[in-house]
């Protein structure tokens, strides 16, 4: 998975749930989560696998990323999970609850050995206490791991925490990942956003990741793809001020300090700017 693959919206849909699949090939969304886990039955989880492996060897999805969220280790599904996932060849096998550097091996040993492709990358789901106090090694554990995916909710229930407008209980937790996740040069998506009826506190809340620096957001409801589509992209302004910021560095080179509106530029500057251009070129050639 390249650098700078958009992943402002992430939906989780419910492998079980065939009208659900139907309407993701629909969705301007960045990326889907074929769901194994939480949204599925136990008595339904067989099936839903099967859905899941075909709907992503269907090709009918576009260019959007295609991940299946397997249920986690030491569960009775985990291990066919893991082998349907492995021969349906996704972008990705999202795994929940991932606690250690010693998982991320074990998850990546077993994808090996049921024949994953070199393009499935493991994204690993940061939820629990533990993982937070060893996230540096689990982001370093493995080359094939590419991703960390905030399960914010459990981690306010493991933390006996509650979930409050601006997230101040999770916040040192988040932060700790984020810092991981550069660290490690992996992508992190923010976690979910509960009451899908709040607007106002959804599009409050992926301003507040996207100023933290997460890549995305993971949704439970299509109607929130549209607003972190919107926060997780880009302004126009800010592309327009990235060309300026880099053409007045390029034409002021060697004249000593450099200024863009009033501002001195430097070489960091420059390179934010240039992210922010391969992010903006990301998300028009998906679209295209």
């Amino acid at each position: 998975m390249s650098e700078f693959t958009p992943l402002r919206s992430v939906l989780y849909m419910p492998s079980s749930n065939a009208k659900a699949l139907e309407k993701a090939k629909t969705l301007p969304i960045d990326a889907v989560i074929f769901d194994l886990e939480d949204a599925v039955a136990p008595d339904a989880k067989p099936d839903a696998r099967e859905a899941a492996a075909a709907a992503v060897g269907s090709g009918e999805y576009g260019r959007r990323t295609l991940t299946i969220r397997v249920n986690g280790l030491g569960t009775e599904w985990h291990d066919a999970d893991i082998a349907a996932a492995a021969a349906a060849g996704p972008d990705a096998v999202v795994v929940p609850k991932v606690n250690s550097a010693a998982e991320v091996q074990q998850l990546v040993a077993a994808l090996e050995k049921a024949g994953a492709p070199d393009h499935t990358r493991l994204w690993a789901m940061i939820e629990t206490p533990i993982a937070i106090l060893d996230v540096l090694s689990i982001a370093r554990a493995s080359e094939r791991l590419s991703c960390f995916v905030m399960g914010t909710n459990d981690l306010v229930k493991e933390l006996y925490a509650e979930h409050v407008p601006g997230r101040a209980p999770i916040l040192p937790s988040l932060h700790t990942a984020l810092l991981a996740a550069r660290a490690a040069g992996i992508a992190i998506l923010d976690g979910v956003y509960n009451d899908v009826k709040n607007t106002e506190g959804f599009l409050a809340e992926c301003q507040q990741g996207r100023e933290m620096g997460f890549d995305g957001k993971t949704l439970i409801h299509p109607g929130q793809v549209e607003g972190a589509n919107a926060a997780f992209a880009p302004s126009e302004q800010a592309v327009a001020d990235a060309r300026g910021l880099i053409q007045a560095f390029e034409d002021g080179q060697g004249s000593g300090v450099v200024t863009y509106n009033g501002r001195m530029v430097e070489n960091l500057h420059v390179e934010s700017a240039r992210r922010t251009l391969s992010i903006d070129e990301a998300i028009r050639s998906l679209q295209a």
